[in-house]
């Protein structure tokens, strides 16, 4: 039976739809000599006696197609309050509740529904209703049983290779995302002194650290260390006088920015005292003269 363009098209996007972005559990099968005879493919739900199983629910469009809904009936067998022996199915979507935006996808939504929550109340098989309100038990060994015997492959069918709609859904990105894992910070860099090795000086004076010479400057001896010292006797340095010296470049400058690094200082111990004693001396020798020319006076008088 041939249907008008429109229905054809429209099938066709949603055949197109679903083979791209298919709901999970839920897959179509399609004939290239007739495109019209189409099968839907529903994974039994976990957590139900329909678990394991794959169950194909046929199609047959009519030209009223989408106004009035197709008919559909399950090809495979099912243990089912709502799904006769012949493979009918009793749900009013496909009945009085049916709309013209409803399409493929929602017929297949609502049938995996259905599997998950039986309504004994709109019975089709009056024995699996019975047995679903009496006995919960006898009812789920019935159904697992039948399952296994019609619904279960020894393969998988090929069209559940292909990833679901939700399988490559944003959430799932992003949680296999989160999941990865950290990438080590980089070490902070090192501060200067520690990376070259630099010794750390620290000083009292609010002076400046005298820069190092770029090369060895020689000893001086001093023109006036003579008068100053009397002689030089193999000090390692000569206190230099105060001509050499030149005026402190800041007034809290300490006076070690005035000496020169290399040359060293005498020591207070090396220092001869020779000059101190000769002016003891000459102060002595000058209170005793004084007091014999006063005693010489007194005499005269």
């Amino acid at each position: 039976m041939s249907l008008p363009p429109t229905v054809v098209r429209r099938l066709m996007r949603e055949i197109t739809q679903l083979k791209n972005s298919a709901p999970e559990g839920i897959r179509v099968q399609t004939n290239d000599d007739n495109m019209l005879d189409l099968t839907g493919l529903i994974e039994g739900p976990e957590g139900t006696p329909y678990a394991g199983g794959y169950f194909k629910v046929k199609f047959s469009f009519t030209e009223e197609f989408p106004a009035a809904p197709p008919k559909c009936w399950f090809a495979t067998k099912i243990f089912h309050p709502n799904v006769s022996g012949a493979g009918e199915i009793c749900v009013n979507t496909l009945k009085k509740d049916w709309k013209s935006t409803y399409g493929i996808e929602h017929i297949l939504v609502t049938v995996k529904c259905l599997l998950i929550y039986p309504n004994p109340e709109s019975a089709l098989d009056e024995e699996a209703g019975k047995l679903l309100l009496e006995d919960y038990g006898s009812y789920c060994s019935r159904a697992k049983l039948i399952t296994s015997v019609h619904a279960t492959p020894r393969v998988r069918p090929v069209e559940f290779n292909t990833p679901s709609a939700a399988d490559s859904s944003p959430a799932s990105t992003s949680t296999s995302t989160s999941t990865s894992p950290t990438p080590t910070p980089a070490p902070a860099a090192k501060s200067a002194a520690t990376a070259f090795n630099l010794p750390i000086i620290t000083r009292k004076s609010a002076s400046p650290a005298p820069a190092p010479p770029t090369h060895a400057v020689p000893l001086k001896s001093s023109p006036n260390a003579a008068s100053h010292t009397g002689e030089n006797d193999g000090a390692i340095g000569v206190v230099p006088s105060s001509k050499d010296r030149h005026l402190s470049p800041s007034p809290l400058s300490t006076a070690d920015s005035n000496v020169d690094l290399n040359v060293g200082v005498v020591a207070a111990a090396n220092v001869p005292s020779s000059g101190t004693k000769a002016v003891k001396r000459a102060a002595t020798s000058n209170a005793s003269s004084g007091a014999e020319k006063r005693k010489k006076a007194l005499k005269r008088l």
